[in-house]
């Protein structure tokens, strides 16, 4: 922010785009680049990427709505739009918008594997907000912006239709997080399940349901950019979107329950036992279905604001943002291709990941846990997170607590601080001591003092 003012002389948004509008794009890493890429830091922390993500996955441990509100709408798409309000900024540091994509797209990938193999309902829901916020910085960094923020936008109706939806079966199940010991739901939460399969379908990309608008646009601006690899790992990445979100809801809603309690070692995060829960199934109430019905239908019908040209739309979304970016050529550069080709593409690779995810947690289970044990170093290695927390607790969170233990408090605190304080006690109870053995209370003592005190004086003066 100081480098941003020292550099334009204001930290207003409208100000510095036409300030940097007006200065030639950086051909290397200058001091707009800098700017950026400080910015983008401060983005990666905010809107969980990598490195900074660990902490978005543990938030979810907190009350439900709290969780839709967090991960749909509000704080964690603060980094999002931060880049796109700066777009003429970025759009001026080609290196920054380099890294902001590879970032992006590695987060969303880094998270779609983890979501695959996690078993507390929440967290799968929490990895998969960390994805689709990597598809977002992928969209920013090909100079997507508008297709971002649409993604920004569908993404709130659908993440927090999830979270609530998962809030509902957590509710009936009197706590139960663990998808192992869940199933057969669909029948019992009718609304719950209707209104979280759409949402499951519209995160998934499949055609007509919001996500698909905002995903494909994403997908298309990636492809016509240039960055073909960017684009391979972006499909990969909706690929395990649809498998480990169909994953979550055939292992909840259908086939049979499980009672039997979790792997040793493998429990969820945060999910009680609850026991006798059979006798206690219930569908949302009143108040919980109508937010889970007013969020379907926003996961229905939100992306058609944005309808693409190719399916006769003007992409009214993209137009109502152009004010506040400013920036299009890459975006008016990708009018002109295999747009509706790529949208097959996109549809074929949603479809496939359903596909895979019936196959593996509806029809046939077993083939999932072969799988499981047949490459168990590699399904230990994302259940446990790629052990990026304990990497983050032996290299940074260990060392502080030793240097903060034995340096701070050890040795600063108790011997500086501590002892300057002690020390000025015991001077002034030493002096004390001292000063107190002069006041002996004996008239004789006293007048002995006067009397040598006298003659002391008088020796000083008398002295030759």
């Amino acid at each position: 922010m100081l480098l941003l003012f020292v550099r334009f002389g204001t930290i207003d948004f409208q100000e510095v785009a036409r300030a940097a509008a007006s200065v030639s794009p950086e051909t290397g890493f200058g001091t707009v680049s800098l700017i950026t890429l400080l910015l983008f830091v401060g983005a990666t922390g905010k809107s969980a990427q990598i490195p900074l993500y660990i902490w978005l996955p543990d938030a979810m441990e907190g009350p439900t709505p709290v969780s839709a509100l967090i991960h749909a709408a509000t704080m964690v798409t603060a980094g999002v739009y931060m880049i796109g309000r700066n777009a003429v900024l970025f759009s001026h540091a080609p290196e920054t918008l380099a890294i902001v994509a590879v970032i992006g797209v590695a987060t969303a990938l880094l998270a779609g594997t983890i979501g695959l193999v996690q078993n507390d309902i929440k967290r799968v829901l929490a990895y998969s907000t960390v994805s689709q916020l990597g598809y977002m910085f992928l969209a920013m960094g090909v100079g997507a912006y508008s297709a971002g923020i649409f993604h920004l936008y569908t993404h709130a109706f659908f993440k927090a239709l999830l979270f609530l939806g998962s809030g509902a079966v957590i509710h009936a199940l009197a706590g139960e997080q663990d998808l192992r010991r869940m199933g057969g739901l669909r029948h019992d939460l009718p609304i719950t399940y209707w209104t979280f399969l759409i949402g499951a379908l519209a995160i998934a990309g499949v055609p007509g349901l919001a996500g698909f608008f905002s995903k494909d646009e994403i997908l298309y601006r990636t492809f016509e950019s240039g960055r073909l690899l960017l684009w391979v790992v972006g499909l990969l990445t909706s690929l395990l979107t649809a498998i480990y979100m169909f994953r979550l809801v055939f292992l909840a809603f259908h086939g049979p329950r499980s009672a039997s309690p979790p792997p040793a070692g493998e429990g969820a995060h945060g999910s009680a036992p609850a026991h006798g829960h059979d006798h206690h199934l219930h569908d949302a109430p009143p108040a919980m279905a109508l937010a889970l019905i007013v969020l379907a239908i926003g996961s229905a019908f939100a992306g058609y604001v944005g309808l693409p040209a190719v399916l006769g739309g003007s992409n009214w979304f993209e137009h109502f943002l152009e004010p506040s970016f400013g920036v299009h050529a890459a975006e008016e550069a990708a009018e002109h291709g295999p747009e509706d080709l790529l949208m097959l593409v996109s549809i074929a690779v949603a479809a496939a990941g359903i596909g895979v995810a019936v196959y593996f947690f509806l029809k046939n289970k077993r083939a999932a846990d072969g799988v499981a044990e047949r490459f168990a170093g590699v399904h230990r290695l994302l259940l446990n997170k790629y052990y990026v927390d304990e990497v983050y607790d032996a290299t940074i969170v260990q060392p502080i607590r030793i240097a903060s233990q034995e340096g701070l408090w050890k040795f600063f605190d108790v011997r500086v601080i501590d002892g300057a304080v002690n020390g000025v006690a015991q001077t002034v109870a030493g002096s004390s001591e001292l000063l107190r053995r002069v006041q002996t209370g004996s008239v004789r003592t006293y007048a002995a003092s006067l009397l040598l005190g006298v003659v002391a004086i008088l020796g000083y003066y008398l002295w030759p």
